[in-house]
């Protein structure tokens, strides 16, 4: 095979454009906080994620303190899925719809 058929891996990256962050949101949870499980049709849904990829323009914006893996709470209403993994927790998310980061005190 010559250079041009050789098949090689790509590995593929979304990388967000604007005022804007890729968030991997939770699993949606399968049980109540007492402990009640719920049928599978039936799920809590999850508002909160891990930062997965920051823009360049949130990255060097010091009003907004969001780092790569940190784990936030956002308002899913503008956010934006990514067909990109077949479980499609992936998202793109504008930054004014960050209104929570979770840290460690």
């Amino acid at each position: 095979m010559n250079k041009t058929t050789k098949s090689k891996a790509v590995l593929e990256t979304v990388e967000p454009i604007g005022k804007r962050v890729l968030i991997r949101k939770d699993e949606d949870k399968k049980k109540t906080k007492s402990g009640i499980h719920l049928p599978d049709k039936i799920e809590i849904p999850t508002l909160t994620g891990r930062v997965v990829s920051i823009s360049t323009e949130v990255e060097s914006d010091s009003n907004y303190p969001i780092e790569q893996y940190d784990r936030v709470l956002f308002n899913p209403k503008e956010a934006i899925p990514v067909d990109f993994e077949g479980d499609n927790r992936l998202y793109v998310v504008p930054i004014e719809n960050i209104v929570a980061v979770f840290r460690k005190a």
